[in-house]
């Protein structure tokens, strides 16, 4: 069985002052090569969707919004329009390349990283929380709340 690190939405338009310095992190991490797969997720909104109509938000609208911002080299990258990572197309990938363990780091912990390792868990899937690789726009404190959730949730040992 194989291994499976996700990077979620390490894209331009959620890098700020409280997530910028995954950027380097993150690239350090997957070139540890420790994981048999990495995969990248990114985040695409437009005008029809209900982030912009509903909440008004108008990131990763543009090419250089959407942009991961470290080298995917070959990776997978799987293009989502929702919170979760988890959707057929991952799904597919997960069971395609008999992978057991998948490892989640990125942005936002208390949106996307938790939204995604929450289907996940409830899918059965064997997920683990990098929380020293993942990040909240809003800052350190939402950030550790997140993680809070995370472990009543999905199980302290789950996050590491």
């Amino acid at each position: 069985m194989k291994s499976l690190l996700l990077v979620i939405d390490l894209q331009t338009s959620f890098i700020n002052e409280n997530t910028k310095y995954l950027i380097n992190k993150i690239d350090n991490l997957i070139n540890e090569n420790k994981y048999d797969y990495v995969a990248f997720t990114r985040f695409i909104n437009s005008t029809d969707s209900i982030w912009y109509t509903k909440l008004n938000y108008n990131g990763c609208m543009t090419e250089e919004d959407k942009k991961i911002l470290i080298d995917t080299k070959q990776s997978k990258v799987i293009d989502k329009n929702i919170y979760s990572s988890l959707g057929e197309e991952l799904k597919t990938y997960i069971k395609e390349n008999n992978i057991s363990k998948i490892y989640l780091c990125g942005i936002d912990t208390e949106c996307c990283v938790l939204k995604t390792a929450f289907d996940l868990f409830e899918n059965e899937y064997d997920v683990y929380v990098l929380k020293d690789y993942c990040a909240c726009m809003n800052g350190e404190t939402r950030h550790n709340n997140a993680l809070d959730i995370l472990k009543r949730n999905i199980g302290f040992d789950k996050i590491i």
